[in-house]
């Protein structure tokens, strides 16, 4: 192959560049095979290490809380709020592409307000999803909950979805994930776990009924091993005093998702201080929940080591928020940083700060 030579510099003849031309394609392919395989190396990497991802994602106040099990299977729990262009979908997607998948396997809707329903539009725009799992039909008495309901059952139209019951199982590859509560019901026992009689009701108010749709949430205990997450939506106090009182039938988990983003309608004495949390994780907004009761009440709970927020509580005071090395958010809005938590089957597990890449290790059982 003949190379023509001005001053310094080589340059390719025509034939050269002709050759280049038809190679093109086959170029383009390799990169994109790279790509693929790539994605591919991540989510066998990820079966391989034998460990659960669990990411607490910022949607500003609602909930989107994804799931990867070590085989790749995936449940996300809740979508986020509508509108804001896509930014709660963008959001789940960049978490997706942190655990190397590309579908949603289950999506499970706690229930039917707007910051937990209202992304799913969008949602199915741009992510394909196995099917959906919620707790029926809205049972509140309001325009807006309405309206939410039906966009809801609108963009789920002819894709598979399955009301679900307390007692209920998720099918996910590797993990036992049993529904606690669903539409105002909930479990007497958990299959494996002996329920024992709870020394924290007799001190509990008796707390006035619920009439909204978070009284309805549905929650769910993942038990991976012996680590243990427990995450119940937005339920509402005397649901959890339902459901713990007098016995306590979840026992004690490594993992709390703050019930209702730390609002103090939530997070009863009854529960928190039953279940013993490890570490707990608030999902609360900047001006969103995060009030001093519920954060007090979770801080306090016997054994909790640390509690993590996705926002400083603005309209809280510094001494019911969290140290900063443990907010994603620190600053308003923030831009969407979240908490990524890699659990081992021995009930060890790590929760890393997007925003300050550094991790916290919590020790095996």
């Amino acid at each position: 192959m003949r190379i023509v030579i001005h001053d310094r510099l080589i340059l390719p003849d025509c034939a050269q560049v002709a050759c280049l031309v038809r190679a093109l394609p086959a170029m383009l392919f390799l990169i994109c095979a790279l790509i693929s395989c790539s994605s591919s190396r991540v989510a066998f990497a990820q079966a391989k290490t034998g460990r659960l991802l669990i990411y607490a994602i910022d949607v500003e106040g609602g909930q989107a809380t994804l799931l990867v099990a070590p085989s790749g299977a995936s449940l996300l729990v809740d979508t986020g709020w509508p509108g804001n262009n896509g930014r709660d979908a963008e959001r789940i997607q960049a978490a997706m592409r942190d655990a190397g998948i590309t579908r949603l396997d289950h999506v499970l809707i706690t229930h039917f307000h707007n910051d937990h329903v209202g992304g799913v539009p969008e949602l199915v725009k741009r992510i394909p999803v196995g099917e959906f799992l919620d707790h029926g039909v809205n049972r509140e008495d309001s325009d807006i909950t309405r309206h939410d309901f039906a966009a809801y059952l609108k963009a789920i139209e002819g894709k598979p979805r399955r009301i679900i019951y307390p007692g209920d199982s998720i099918d996910i590859p590797g993990l036992n994930i049993v529904v606690l509560t669903a539409d105002g019901e909930h479990i007497s026992s958990v299959p494996g776990i002996r329920p024992v009689p709870n020394p924290y009701c007799a001190a509990e108010p008796k707390w006035p009924v619920d009439e909204s749709e978070n009284a309805r949430s549905a929650g769910i205990l993942v038990r991976f091993g012996k680590f243990r997450f427990l995450d119940l939506g937005d339920l509402t106090k005397a649901k959890e005093i339902a459901l713990v009182c007098p016995a306590n039938p979840i026992g004690s988990v490594d993992l709390y998702l703050v019930t209702h983003h730390g609002f103090n309608e939530s997070s009863s004495h009854a529960i928190v201080d039953a279940i013993h949390p490890r570490a707990a994780i608030m999902d609360n907004g900047a001006h969103k929940a995060g009030s001093p009761e519920a954060w007090q009440t979770v801080h306090e709970s016997p054994g909790l080591e640390d509690l993590w927020m996705l926002h400083t509580a603005e309209d809280s005071d510094a001494a019911h928020n969290s140290a900063e090395a443990l907010i994603a958010n620190p600053k308003g809005d923030g831009d969407g940083s979240y908490f990524k938590v890699i659990a081992s089957a021995d009930g060890s597990f790590a929760v890393t700060n997007s925003r300050t890449g550094k991790s916290k290790e919590y020790s095996r059982k």
